[in-house]
């Protein structure tokens, strides 16, 4: 298979991870409200819950912070893939692939 193909596989991933992030909250909260401990947020469930204030802040700034390290590699990836393909297409037409013209002849 061609790296493209592979980078582009990586993208989907990195893409579900994302959404897959983004969904904590809520999924905490469902957890919670189905009378769970919200995945180890509140070890006696909601009743008796007795967390720091900062638990929160804490959560959302580390879901913060991965979000955006996952859409930097996403954007790096996406870089890399436009690249591989222009240059890919550059060989078919017969161009040369560092997109600089050729020096003219000596004389």
């Amino acid at each position: 298979m061609n790296n493209v193909v592979w980078l582009r596989v990586l993208l989907a991933v990195l893409l579900l991870t994302i959404l897959i992030v983004a969904a904590v909250p809520l999924l905490v909260l469902l957890n919670l409200a189905g009378g769970g401990s919200g995945f180890g947020l509140c070890t006696a469930g909601i009743i008796d819950c007795r967390t720091p204030f900062t638990a929160g802040p804490e959560l959302a700034l580390g879901l913060v912070v991965v979000l955006f390290v996952l859409v930097a590699v996403v954007r790096v990836v996406l870089r890399v893939v436009r690249t591989m393909e222009r240059r890919d297409q550059l060989q078919a037409a017969g161009r040369p692939v560092s997109g600089r013209p050729k020096p003219p002849p000596p004389r």
